[in-house]
């Protein structure tokens, strides 16, 4: 049979170069298999071309398909890793651009004999890896095993691919079909019998294109019990028929009955659509699509399907062209599905393998619909807005929503109320920021189903926080169907005749294919986005990535003539956010726009909010350098906004993480350096206190209430970042945590952060806010600096201040009596008390604390001791520390298991090295296995 079966190659060979020259790869034999040697021959000038005319060495950079791969991309046992020149990859020159390769493939690639090899892939390139060459449409190139030891038939002429073959009704179609053995073969057309040949290996016919649409031609070769069977589509073109679009037709997929759908493509210029999928079994040319009489919309109603199931499905453009639907709500990949695992997204639709090239739609009628547990929920007002900004990916290890719901409460407890996502819609690939948009309906399955999205929602809004979707309209990638549908591969742009696209941008920042927003096709593309988002999931608003790039304006090769005042551009966003606004007039709008701010006024004075980036500015102070320190910019005041609609932020998913910053470059004096970790962590709590006194809506970044710590340039700057729960346990860390939840209750509870009567003065080292409102009046201290300072605190009035930081009573009888602050140190007083204890001690264990009861005598002390007073609920391990005003742990002293009832200790008032506490405030903490209970002592 071997020898047979090396005959038979060698006398294909021939007549399958001649029919398939125009092929990147030809193989001999015609019919390899997975254990008989099979020589490839590459001819570089095809394809892609990438390696035309190179004078160096060209490698093969293969593997094999096999009955475990999930997908074509799902290469198993690569020779050798992509710059490796191994010689057993490297290509023969057969001169004139063609390279040869022969091997076998079971040994070649030491496949396992349980594995059944389906296909050989390669992608050729030259020694260092920096040119390629690949199959048309940048594809990897396949070639296909046969069975061993079986009758294997194929067409070697016409050449049909995906796609299929279409003809003018009455052409001619020369067919040739071989077989790897003699054997009757028969040639079928639409299950009619045409031609039969008995005791062959060729068979030759001519068939005439006679009946329009879509014709099925089967090839079956029958020896003895043993058939083999393949098989071609050719369609026969017919003339489009013309006919409105039904008046209840939405775009994409409309609903009509739990059987029917109408499909609708809006896809001017073009010259014919054929829809393939589920329901006609792939079969080209089978459901042509109507088109409307002004040429812009293809439409087709498809009946008879079965209510409930999921239905995969493409459009075929122009004959040639596979796209998905601009509008479907879920995709299907054939390259990243097969790492989403079934917890993340149970009962994932397979990819239609073999069918179906790139993207594919979904639809399925009667969908159970999601049931709304919170139908009440009022957004926060966006004077109190405190925005968590969080990328799913890099906040939870199991990237998906049902983790992320999981979470709330943490988030709950922060206090903020709003956390923002980065895109979520569809983006190319898995591990991305999101920003590379290609299906803007579709939530990305890497995260989970739309279900698990919206209970992630409903469940933030039943803990009263909203959720903002971050968008990126400025620009789509590749994968979109927009782009596709007018894309040229020779220039890598998009066509003039794109109704959405700009085949230059506008602008030196954009990444992707520019959106026109100037074009009517955008205007209600970005209509119809907004929309669904509001009205199928509830999301409170977007923050609009780029927004500065919505015009036509022209400013390629000058970025400061961008970012100047463009009443177009204005136009656009007020039109934009005004349509929005029809649908939910509650809706935020956040820019990330940084234009001159004679336009940003006029944006926010028309109700949306823009992003105010003080990280600059703010890492200075923290740093303890007074040149460019002075973050008054936060403020829509020193901006001359009659609204306070800038979203200011120390840190957001584009910039350096603060506390790394500390950490590498943090400023000393003596023994005092911000780039020792535990005072590091101390001014991230000062800057909290000179960020969220500030009036106006805030936004912190991911884990910036714990002091995360690593560059945002580890593994590349969108590279996946260590996700550090962890920190959450440690005690400094806690501690910021529990700063920021403090300020940020108080921001958002007390009406006098909301007030527009305040004043700044943050040039220098020594920093103060002062907020003037009927309901309390409020003094921000802060030394910025590397060496105590005494301060001014210029108090509002004379009386009773108490300091929301320590807890502390102060009476004031002169205003700008002076306070000495410790580098580092802050401190945020009130005319009302607000809290009697520490926010940088106080914790949610001292609400269930075992001890209760507890008393210091005597409370002032000057006696350098403390009799502690206390009673235990239940025995316990009791530990007694003191901590200062900074919240530096002083002294901490374990007094062993304890029983429960009534307790007296004495307490020196000294440091661990037993120096004698200097006057001031301190706090004595006394723990109780997991619980605590705070007081304040006078040290005179």
């Amino acid at each position: 049979m071997k020898t047979t079966f090396r005959l038979l190659g060698l006398l294909l060979l021939v007549l399958l170069v001649q029919v398939a020259q125009a092929q990147v790869v030809t193989w001999s034999p015609a019919f390899p298999v997975h254990n008989e040697p099979v020589t490839i021959i590459f001819d570089a000038s095809k394809g892609t071309g990438g390696l035309a005319n190179v004078s160096e060495p060209v490698y093969a950079h293969t593997g094999v398909l096999t009955n475990l791969s999930g997908s074509d991309s799902d290469w198993k046992y690569v020779k050798a890793d992509w710059t490796s020149n191994t010689p057993a990859a490297l290509m023969t020159s057969l001169g004139n651009n063609r390279y040869q390769i022969t091997l076998t493939p079971r040994t070649y690639y030491n496949v396992p004999a349980t594995e059944q090899i389906t296909a050989l892939m390669f992608v050729f390139r030259n020694g260092n890896g920096t040119k390629e060459g690949k199959d048309t449409g940048g594809k990897d190139i396949k070639v296909p095993i046969y069975a061993a030891g079986s009758i294997n038939v194929s067409f070697t002429q016409p050449t049909v691919g995906l796609n299929g073959l279409f003809v003018n009704q009455g052409a001619s179609i020369p067919v040739t079909a071989t077989s790897s053995a003699n054997a009757t073969l028969q040639l079928f057309v639409n299950g009619e019998k045409v031609k039969e040949v008995t005791s062959a290996t060729t068979l030759e016919h001519q068939l005439t294109a006679s009946t329009p649409g879509a014709n099925k031609v089967k090839l079956m070769a029958q020896s003895g019990t043993v058939t083999a069977v393949d098989s071609f589509t050719y369609v026969v073109r017919e003339t489009v028929q013309a006919q409105a679009l039904p008046a209840n037709a939405k775009d994409g997929v409309t609903y009509l009955s739990a059987t029917s759908v109408l499909l609708n493509l809006y896809a001017p210029n073009k010259q014919n659509v054929y829809v393939v999928g589920d329901f006609n079994n792939w079969q080209v040319g089978a459901t042509p699509m109507k088109r409307t009489p002004d040429g812009t919309r293809y439409w087709v109603q498809i009946d008879n399907l079965t209510a409930g199931r999921e239905y995969a499905y493409q459009y075929l453009v122009d004959e040639n062209l596979r796209v998905g639907d601009p509008y479907t709500q879920k995709t299907l990949d054939p390259n990243e599905d097969q790492y989403i695992s079934a917890e993340t997204y149970p009962n994932l639709k397979a990819y239609p393998q073999g069918k179906a090239t790139g993207m594919v739609s979904v639809f399925q009628t009667n969908q159970t619909a999601y049931t709304w547990t919170t139908t009440n929920f009022v957004k926060p007002k966006k004077t109190d807005l405190v925005i968590y900004e969080l990328l799913v990916r890099d906040f939870i290890a199991k990237h998906d929503y049902k983790t992320l719901t999981d979470t709330l409460n943490y988030l709950q407890r922060l206090g903020v109320n709003a956390i923002q996502l980065m895109p979520i819609h569809e983006f190319e690939g898995n591990m991305s920021w999101g920003y590379n948009s290609v299906y803007y309906f579709a939530p990305d399955k890497y995260y989970g189903s739309k279900d698990q999205l919206k209970r992630f929602i409903d469940a933030a809004h039943s803990r009263g926080m909203a959720v903002i979707l971050d968008i990126a309209l400025n620009h789509s990638f590749g994968q979109s169907p927009m782009v596709q549908l007018y894309y040229n591969s020779a220039t890598g742009k998009t066509t003039s005749e794109s109704p959405w696209f700009n085949p230059d941008p506008t602008h030196d920042f954009n990444v992707g294919h520019d959106f026109n927003h100037e074009s009517p096709a955008t205007k209600y593309f970005v209509d119809r986005v907004t929309e669904f988002w509001l009205q199928e999931y509830k999301i409170d608003g977007y923050r609009f990535d780029l927004s500065k790039g919505f015009t036509q304006k022209q400013t390629a090769g000058s970025v400061s003539a961008w970012g100047r005042f463009d009443q177009t551009r204005i136009d656009l966003l007020k039109r934009m956010a005004d349509h929005l606004w029809t649908v939910d007039n509650s809706a935020y709008v956040i820019l990330e726009h940084f234009a001159d701010n004679d336009e940003e006024t006029v944006l926010a004075n028309h109700g949306m909010m823009l992003w105010g980036n003080l990280h600059g500015n703010y890492k200075q102070a923290i740093l303890g350098y007074a040149d460019n320190s002075n973050f008054n910019w936060i403020s829509y005041k020193q901006r001359g906004w009659t609204s306070p609609h800038v979203v200011g932020y120390m840190e957001s998913h584009d910039e350096e993480r603060q506390m790394y910053e500390a950490l590498q470059y943090g400023n000393s004096s003596g023994t005092y350096s911000v780039k020792n970790p535990t005072t590091a962590l101390q001014r991230m709590q000062l800057a909290a206190a000179f960020f969220f006194t500030v009036p106006g809506p805030k936004m912190v970044w991911q884990f910036g209430e714990l002091g995360y710590d690593i560059s945002i340039n580890q593994e590349g700057r969108t590279g996946n970042k260590p996700i550090l729960w962890n920190y959450y346990q440690e005690a400094e860390r806690k501690k910021l945590y529990n700063v920021y939840a403090a300020l940020i209750k108080l921001k958002i509870k007390e009406p006098a952060f909301e007030s527009g009567n305040y004043t700044l003065n943050l040039e220098n080292a020594l920093k103060t806010i002062h907020i003037q409102d009927p309901d309390m009046n409020v003094a921000v201290l802060g030394n910025f600096g590397v060496t105590a300072a005494a301060i001014d605190p210029k108090f509002q009035n004379a009386g009773t201040w108490y300091d929301y930081v320590t807890g502390a009573a102060l009476t004031v009888t002169n205003v700008n009596q002076t306070i000495l602050l410790q580098p580092g140190e802050y401190r945020v007083y009130t005319t009302k008390r607000l809290s009697s204890s520490s926010i940088l001690l106080a914790s949610k264990e001292e609400e269930k604390s075992l001890v209760k009861n507890v008393v210091l005598y005597p409370n002032p002390t000057g006696t350098g001791e403390v009799q502690v007073r206390y009673q235990l609920v239940a025995p316990s391990e009791v530990t007694l520390q003191l901590y200062d005003q900074l919240g530096r742990l002083v002294s901490s002293r374990s007094l062993g298991r304890q029983t429960a009832g009534s307790h007296t200790i004495t307490q020196s008032l000294t440091t661990q090295g037993n120096k004698r506490l200097s006057a001031g405030i301190y706090y004595c903490k006394l723990l109780t296995g997991n619980t605590a209970k705070t007081l304040q002592i006078m040290v005179q």
